[in-house]
């Protein structure tokens, strides 16, 4: 597609409301998955956000899958559920979260987005509340506490065999790669122990049956944290990056479809997650690596009807992110974009802001072409910013693409 293309089917937004053809494309699917361009970007939050609102609140979609901790977020959804014992408010729960990097999921606009779901659950039956859940593979210490915890409170019996098979992990509590890199030393792995876990979990339900069904998914789901974490550090330190990427790619597969199993088959989910994430990577340059993601396999499994896959992306702006691995947050300035690019393509169309929905005309071979598209991580140098563009068939990798030609950098909850 060209520039001029694009023109003629841009479609301007700076309401809700103004979104009605993307919701209508979007609301009769099994599964949205939003993505954005970086991890710290305000209006890539709010108006995934927005679009949320609208998919819940008209459409009856349950649950928000994001990329984020599971444990950590899961009393953001015991709080916008109003369960016994939930913090005070949804700043409360994000001013608590403190692994690096705490600013994608601890700022203004997911504590909006949080007090809003409360409401909107307000006067809704248990089990009509929409939930919201972390679906990544990381804080798994603290998940590992948390089936300790609960086992301990609710089944002597089995938190004793399970802290047994925990202690797999002596002396490296908290310390995951030290614990990767005695593996690789000799060290006999813990695979199998966290294996044993999560069995014994499943097989123990009908004794564990005090809990109700959320609560188990919660137990359960701390124990395949942990369990398949373990395989991330240990596959991470093999050098091999498709193997590391696709182990967590594969653990968010798992979640989502766990969380449909939860809520029911006809349930509707939203998932929000990077553009890496959720844009269908066999129309990237990643498959020639071995790598899939999110987008991909939701479309292999529920099938490409089922699933609407929305990117998010920005001409230039400013952007919350680290210099290196868990340095400290600064306000970036992310450059105009390379030559050729869909951002830049994107720029020559008038107006500041805009979506596109593709269509099959568009997905004919004549007018699909290799495009860079721009992507920035939580680690970000402005300086090497052309290296940040991943090679992209675009309208095959997106359903529908969201674009703004200026960016401000998120809201952090102090």
């Amino acid at each position: 597609m060209t520039g001029q293309n694009y023109a003629s089917k841009a479609i301007p937004f700076h309401k809700p409301f103004d979104l009605d053809l993307l919701i209508t494309a979007a609301k009769d699917k099994k599964l949205v998955m939003m993505g954005e361009a970086s991890h710290g970007t305000h209006e890539y939050y709010l108006w995934r956000d927005a679009i949320s609102r609208r998919l819940i609140s008209e459409h009856n979609f349950r649950f928000i899958a994001v990329e984020g901790d599971f444990a950590g977020l899961y009393e953001l959804n015991r709080y916008i559920k109003n369960e016994p014992g939930a913090a005070s408010s949804a700043r409360d729960v994000l001013r608590k979260l403190n692994r690096w990097p705490r600013w994608m999921w601890a700022n203004e606009e997911v504590a909006d987005l949080a007090e809003w779901l409360k409401e909107h659950n307000e006067n809704l039956p248990e089990e009509k509340k929409v939930g919201f859940y972390g679906m990544d593979v990381y804080d798994e210490w603290y998940s590992k506490e948390v089936v300790l915890r609960l086992l301990k409170k609710i089944d002597k019996d089995l938190y004793k065999k399970v802290q047994k098979e925990y202690d797999c992990f002596h002396p490296y509590k908290g310390e995951s790669w030290e614990y990767a890199r005695a593996v690789k030393a000799g060290k006999k792995p813990c695979n199998e122990a966290t294996k044993r876990v999560v069995e014994l979990i499943r097989k123990y339900r009908d004794e564990l049956e005090k809990l109700p069904d959320d609560e188990y998914f919660y137990l359960l789901q701390n124990a395949i944290v942990v369990h398949n974490a373990e395989e991330f550090y240990r596959v991470s330190l093999d050098k091999d990056d498709a193997l590391s990427w696709n182990s967590r790619v594969f653990h968010m597969h798992e979640t989502i479809k766990d969380l449909f199993e939860m809520y029911g088959e006809s349930a509707k989910g939203i998932v929000w997650a990077h553009n890496t994430h959720i844009g269908d990577a066999s129309y990237t340059n990643m498959r020639n690596f071995g790598e899939k993601n999110i987008g991909q396999l939701t479309r292999e499994y529920f099938g490409a009807s089922e699933v609407f896959l929305i990117g998010l992306i920005g001409y230039e702006g400013k952007v919350m992110a680290g210099a290196s691995w868990g340095a400290p947050m600064q306000v970036m300035t992310i450059p105009k974009p390379i030559a050729g690019s869909i951002e830049s393509q994107l720029y020559r169309v008038p107006g500041d802001q805009f979506f596109i929905i593709f269509n099959e005309e568009d997905r004919r071979d004549k007018n699909l072409s290799l495009t860079g598209n721009r992507a920035v991580g939580v680690v970000y140098n402005p300086n090497r910013d052309r290296a940040q563009f991943v090679p992209t068939i675009v309208p095959m990798r997106y359903d529908a693409l969201l674009f703004f030609k200026q960016t401000t950098a998120l809201r952090v909850i102090e």
